[in-house]
């Protein structure tokens, strides 16, 4: 069987395995644990299109992520009804998204990284103070989740279903984006910037339009995860956020398209299951870190992929047979 087989049965496994897991799992704590999971994946994503694919390291993502929730609370408090306030959130994210991003990049590296970190709390300010718009640190409630084509997503099961089916859209969404013309110029940026210059590339439009998607990504995130709590407060654009979103693209493996999932299923697994029994669970995730920046410093999914390999280049040579040492 070829490698790309193998790859392609191992989405597939991974997809069944997400579809069904709600028939496996009866507990509706862990139901809700895997919503979240996907909803933070999503916005790894989101993030993974920067870190990973453009190079570019942001810390002020999570106000990208709530930018979602707090358009559609806005707007639903306000009197819109259900599908006006999700298209309005989805107009305001990409609004948003594309100041941001002409914001910061007007520079690279350590420059950006303090662009992004700076706005970040500029809109976390906003959302704290601007009491009339956004109720403060009381944040905004929306009274029930919507109805998707006459569907009730009221329960953890079929929210489950709602947040799987945006998740595998996300998901199929970026490795088309990836291994098209567009990804590859992504990349060339990120590598050999001068180079694309030099071969008429418009480099800064270039990690604009990533930027873009890669906020919107993250702000559908944020829609989800207005919708599964009922509520978004400027908790969530915290500076603290968006470090637990880079980690999540970072600890999974950047740059990957399920690195972000592998790493929004530690942390979510540390922060709301692991904790329940351990008390400095935030140690014990710190250590999990360490190890992993000491043993697969690449991350987990291309850590494991270099072992595997490994272990199956060493079955191989172990096949050959040892010369006899007798002459012909």
């Amino acid at each position: 069987m070829t490698a790309g087989y193998s790859r392609i049965l191992a989405v597939f496994a991974f997809i069944a395995i997400l579809v069904t897991l709600p028939l496996w799992i009866r507990d509706t704590f862990y139901v809700n644990i895997a919503s979240q999971i996907l909803i933070w994946s999503i916005a790894a994503m989101g993030l993974n299109l920067l870190v990973g694919y453009a190079g570019l390291v942001s810390l002020g993502h999570a106000s990208l992520f709530a930018i979602g929730g707090y358009a559609v609370g806005i707007a639903i408090t306000s009197g819109f009804d259900q599908l006006t306030a999700f298209v309005i959130g989805l107009a305001i994210i990409l609004l948003i998204s594309a100041i941001f991003g002409a914001l910061a990049l007007r520079s690279t590296g350590i420059g950006f990284l303090m662009i992004t970190l700076a706005i970040g709390q500029i809109l976390w300010g906003v959302a704290y103070r601007w009491v009339s718009l956004t109720n403060g640190d009381n944040g905004i409630s929306i009274p029930a989740r919507p109805q998707p084509f006459g569907l009730d997503i009221e329960g953890p099961t079929p929210f489950y279903y709602l947040a799987l089916a945006v998740f595998i859209l996300a998901l199929a969404f970026t490795s088309r984006l990836v291994l098209s013309p567009l990804g590859a110029a992504i990349r060339g940026t990120r590598d050999e910037p001068r180079r694309m210059t030099a071969l008429g590339y418009n480099v800064w439009l270039t990690r604009y339009i990533a930027f873009v998607m890669s906020g919107f990504l993250s702000g559908i995130a944020g829609l989800l995860f207005l919708y599964y709590n009922g509520f978004v407060s400027p908790q969530v654009l915290t500076v603290q956020s968006s470090s637990e979103i880079l980690l999540m693209v970072l600890s999974g493996g950047s740059a990957t398209i399920f690195g972000p999932f592998v790493g929004a299923l530690v942390i979510v697994f540390m922060k709301n299951v692991a904790s329940s029994f351990v008390e400095r669970w935030s140690l014990v995730l710190g250590l999990i870190f360490v190890l992993i920046i000491i043993f697969i410093p690449e991350g987990i999914v291309p850590g494991l992929a270099r072992l595997k390999t490994g272990f199956g280049g060493a079955r191989r040579i172990r096949a050959v047979p040892a010369p006899s040492g007798e002459a012909s």
